[in-house]
């Protein structure tokens, strides 16, 4: 018997209310539930109390969490160091968030990576006149710490290839990983529709470049981008520039045994900034792809 992939969503794409979150998922048979903002706060700002009735809650509805997701790095800059005001603020929430899944069970937690410099590495001119001087080794400098936190509690972070940070591919979230000689405690969080601002095909070169064991999470949903135009826009899912790609990537992740969870990102709404009405509208379409 095949193997199924396990699904689930990111809850606020349907609710911040996480109780009407969990029967939607149950309307949906989804089983995963990631977390990233519960009721008015994002995940690592909640009090024990809080903490402790979100567990609950999850176990008494069969929900495990598949992972913590915070916008820790997310917004510095290369003018940030290690241990300044900004950089001190987010390792603090790391902690807090590393602390909440332990009591969540969640075996991820999520960091961003700082602002993007547009060209990075160059040659025959580029590297003289293009290259942002020494913006990825001052990269590497802020999320050194976090991987060293995280060997110390025993927990797993996926750094999101995201729109607008360092990491915004597959390839430069490997490289990220293997110049931190990170690949024990930091995994790619592989957003393929974050990749299409930068040209990263989903399959098959962005899914090999991830799947030699470094992919720990996905996210899912759909867009079409128009990069020269700086415009952006979340599609029904199968309806926008990923829509070829889908299937082969599920196809493969099937094939490889990938034990991680899909999550589906429901950022999607149909015009009127309902956002459970654009869950409603794609979720069918997830499903038939994934499982």
């Amino acid at each position: 018997m095949e193997k199924k992939l396990k699904l689930g969503v990111i809850c606020d794409g349907i609710s911040r209310d996480l109780e009407h979150s969990i029967n939607v998922m149950n309307e949906f048979d989804l089983e995963y539930a990631e977390l990233q903002y519960v009721n008015d706060k994002e995940v690592g700002d909640h009090s024990k109390a809080e903490i402790g009735d979100i567990y609950r809650l999850l176990r008494d509805n069969g929900k495990p969490v598949s992972c913590l997701s915070r916008h820790i790095f997310a917004g510095m800059t290369i003018a940030n160091k290690p241990g300044d005001d900004l950089h001190t603020r987010h390792m603090d929430a790391l902690r807090r968030v590393i602390d909440m899944a332990k009591v969540v069970e969640s075996p991820l937690v999520r960091i961003m990576t700082n602002k993007k410099e547009q060209i990075l590495w160059g040659k025959n001119g580029a590297e003289k006149w293009n290259v942002a001087h020494g913006a990825w080794d001052k990269t590497l400098e802020l999320i050194h710490p976090a991987c060293e936190v995280a060997r110390d509690a025993d927990v797993t972070l996926v750094v999101e290839t995201g729109n607008g940070t360092m990491v915004n591919s597959n390839w430069t979230a490997r490289k990220l990983i293997d110049d931190l000689d990170a690949k024990d405690i930091l995994k790619i969080l592989w957003d393929p529709a974050n990749n299409c601002w930068c040209h990263e095909e989903a399959y098959p070169s962005g899914y090999e470049i991830a799947s030699d064991g470094y992919l720990g999470h996905i996210h899912i949903k759909d867009v079409q981008v128009d990069t020269p135009s700086a415009m952006l826009e979340v599609r029904p899912l199968g309806k926008g520039q990923l829509a070829d790609q889908f299937e082969p990537i599920a196809r493969a992740l099937n094939e490889d045994g990938y034990d991680g969870v899909v999550s589906f990102e429901s950022v999607f709404h149909p015009g009127n900034g309902n956002f459970e009405e654009g869950f409603r509208v794609c979720v069918n379409e997830f499903k038939r792809l994934f499982e």
